[in-house]
């Protein structure tokens, strides 16, 4: 026995697809379109469908933007660039309001495992505009595929004289030590600084 209608079960279906929404939560996002009216529905789908067409990649860091070019790249200094995986990380960093550099989006990061090696993420561009950067941050996640990627670009850039950094890892401010992982709390020693 079928248990929803076939266009109630579609929606749930494609919501379901979306990263970190379950069942539960795709039926609730279902059937809310449903309860909307017709203007909402049409609205909402409007958003998605002229939205998707408007984005784009910024053709020099990766962000995304609605023309050739994103804000940043316009407006900031291109001597520091900073290397992140995905578009949500330049969010996430933009919002501390301390970066006053540039981007490079990858995309990704190599993972062998998934099949993605360096020619599947967008190493070759940031090479290519590596020439004007006096830093390069690395600061993709610090985990196996992160460091794996970070330490493959910084192996890259070294001989071209450029200052490669990767972002700190450490105990976070206000936890108590006993309660650290023990990769964190490793990491933390070795990496620790002269005061």
């Amino acid at each position: 026995m079928q248990v929803y209608i076939e266009p109630i079960g579609r929606l749930i279906n494609e919501f379901s697809k979306l990263p970190g929404v379950g069942k539960k939560s795709a039926q609730r996002y279902a059937y809310k379109i449903i309860g909307m009216t017709e203007e909402e529905a049409r609205e909402f789908a409007d958003a998605i469908q002229k939205k998707k067409k408007k984005v784009k990649y910024c053709k020099v860091c990766g962000n995304f933007t609605e023309e050739e070019e994103c804000e940043i790249c316009k407006q900031r200094d291109h001597r520091v660039i900073c290397v992140v995986k995905e578009p949500k990380d330049v969010i996430a960093l933009e919002k501390l309001h301390e970066y006053k550099g540039v981007y490079h989006v990858l995309h990704g990061v190599i993972n062998p495992m998934a099949g993605v090696g360096p020619n599947d993420i967008r190493i070759r561009e940031l090479l290519a505009r590596a020439g004007e950067a006096e830093e390069v941050i690395l600061a993709t996640n610090p985990d196996v595929e992160g460091d794996a990627t970070a330490l493959y670009i910084a192996k890259l850039l070294k001989p071209l004289g450029i200052k490669v950094t990767r972002l700190a890892h450490g105990i976070p401010i206000g936890s108590e030590i006993e309660y650290t992982d023990d990769v964190t709390l490793s990491r933390a020693f070795v990496e620790r600084k002269e005061m």
